[in-house]
């Protein structure tokens, strides 16, 4: 009677999708989403809950862009991490110094032919972070009082895509002017996003050193110092303006002494104009009121 229960509750199980743990081979992880800091070690890890067969095949493959390619296979490690992990048992992966290029996912792979069910995998999301580099800054030499301006902050390897800050003479300047009493006058805006520090109306007390700061989870960069002189008048347009108009009248001057020598300029005497004289040996003139030729004086035969 028991072996009949016993049998029953068998069919049962199975004809419901449940196997004991004791008939086939079980695998859990502690994280399926694992974050790591480039050029630091990380384990993945693959737990077998239960298993009857004594040597169970264990691969790992790694998925990126949709393709998989293999990581442990035939009891060694393969791919591009050959060199940088080894296996841990019962089934982890130690990565000795994770780089950018292993943000993938991995799957682990059990298979035990002596259980009931003899395969199941698991897969596990890694996600590499990358420190930022030193960020690339612009900010202006000189403004005006008045006008608008912006100084920009731009950094592009951080993973993930890091936060800006901006500071003014060592202290960080507040996300938001208005809840700060130092800068409650000021009418600037901070894209952290994007790094942009964006200045309506520049006061003589933004003048002074700027530089900005990225930063993510993996640490952070920043660019050296650069100075921001703000005038009363634009004497840097005005020199400029003023030195435009020097060399303008220099290269007219240039071409007029060029054109000079050449002598474009010159005029011809009024000796040398070659005018035709009406001839002064006709011995007769048309009379416009008569409409005939006469003759000027007599003739004597």
């Amino acid at each position: 009677m028991a072996m009949v229960r016993l049998v029953a509750c068998f069919v049962l199980y199975t004809s419901l999708g449940h196997i004991p743990s004791s008939l086939g081979v079980i695998l859990r992880t502690t994280d399926k989403i694992v974050w790591a800091n480039e050029f630091e070690p990380i384990e993945l890890t693959c737990l077998i809950e239960s298993i009857s067969t004594n040597n169970p095949r264990i691969e790992w493959k790694k998925i990126k862009n949709g393709v998989p390619s293999y990581v442990y296979f035939q009891n060694k490690i393969a791919g591009d991490l050959e060199n940088r992990a080894q296996l841990r048992e019962p089934a982890n992966i130690l990565i000795f110094n994770t780089t950018r290029s292993d943000t993938a996912e991995y799957r682990c792979e059990v298979a035990a032919i002596d259980d009931q069910r003899d395969f199941d995998e698991i897969l596990i999301s890694l996600a590499v972070r990358v420190k930022p580099v030193v960020p690339r800054c612009s900010v202006p030499e000189a403004v005006t009082v008045g006008t608008s301006t912006e100084l920009r902050c731009l950094e592009n390897e951080g993973f993930p895509a890091p936060q800006y800050r901006w500071f003014h003479n060592n202290e960080e300047l507040p996300q938001d002017p208005k809840n700060s009493p130092k800068f409650v006058n000021s009418s600037y805006t901070i894209n952290p996003d994007t790094g942009g520090l964006k200045f309506q109306r520049v006061r003589k007390e933004d003048a002074g050193e700027y530089y900005c700061q990225a930063k993510n989870d993996a640490g952070h960069a920043q660019c050296s110092p650069q100075m921001m002189e703000v005038y009363d008048i634009d004497i840097l347009g005005i020199f400029l303006k003023s030195f435009a108009a020097v060399a303008v009248f220099f290269c007219l001057a240039a071409c007029i002494c060029h054109s000079l020598k050449r002598g474009c300029f010159h005029k011809k005497s009024h000796s040398e104009n070659n005018y035709n004289w009406p001839s002064q040996t006709d011995a007769s003139y048309r009379d416009a009121d008569e409409g005939h030729f006469r003759h000027k004086s007599s003739f004597v035969i």
